[in-house]
């Protein structure tokens, strides 16, 4: 699948805004840290992925009632869905000047994950840090997706190829909307 681009500006994929907040205080003390054992971009951005699927757990996993939205909450609060991680993702890689986008994929409701574009490579390479146990299987690779989810187009499940520069408008409503897990559940787009 090629993916586009949905502003051709690669500055725009480094930008920071309400959700993608990476300039808060929060965001930059975990970059710091994730910094301290990532000599280049790659290691860095696998140290940030990691950190995200792992030490961030999904809130449907835990059963977490709260919903984020911006990164630097879900960082603080170490919960948040698929969107909210790819929030933090995002934030994280932009703080360390790797541009990143949202990107999504349709199955009964619509999921959330991230690209990125890392220095001396031509393309854009899809990254799901969704975790926990149904989505145990996404792994950071360079080479090859290996993404929580695989989409099954005879159930009319979609790959979305497009590369956001903020969160869609649909799925960020949805989050500020939510009072909580239950209600967002309830919320979910089931499309773009």
């Amino acid at each position: 699948m090629e993916l586009i681009q949905n502003t051709p500006d690669l500055a725009a994929y480094l930008a920071a805004d309400d959700a993608i907040d990476h300039e808060h205080p929060v965001v930059r003390r975990t970059v710091a840290t994730l910094s301290a054992d990532a000599p280049d971009a790659y290691a860095y951005a696998e140290a940030a992925f990691t950190f995200v699927r792992d030490a961030i757990p999904h809130s449907v996993d835990s059963g977490d009632p709260r919903v984020t939205w911006r990164a630097s909450d879900v960082l603080e609060t170490r919960t948040g869905i698929c969107y909210a991680k790819s929030h933090a993702l995002v934030a994280l890689l932009r703080a360390r000047g790797i541009p990143a986008a949202l990107c999504y994929q349709k199955f009964e409701a619509v999921h959330g994950l991230i690209a990125l574009k890392l220095p001396g490579r031509e393309r854009w390479v899809r990254q799901d840090a969704r975790g926990g146990e149904a989505g145990a299987g996404a792994q950071f690779r360079l080479d090859c997706e290996q993404l929580a989810f695989a989409v099954r187009p005879e159930f009319n499940e979609v790959d979305y190829p497009v590369l956001f520069a903020e969160p869609h408008p649909a799925v960020l409503q949805c989050l500020r909307d939510a009072v909580d897990r239950p209600r967002l559940a309830q919320l979910l787009p089931t499309a773009l």
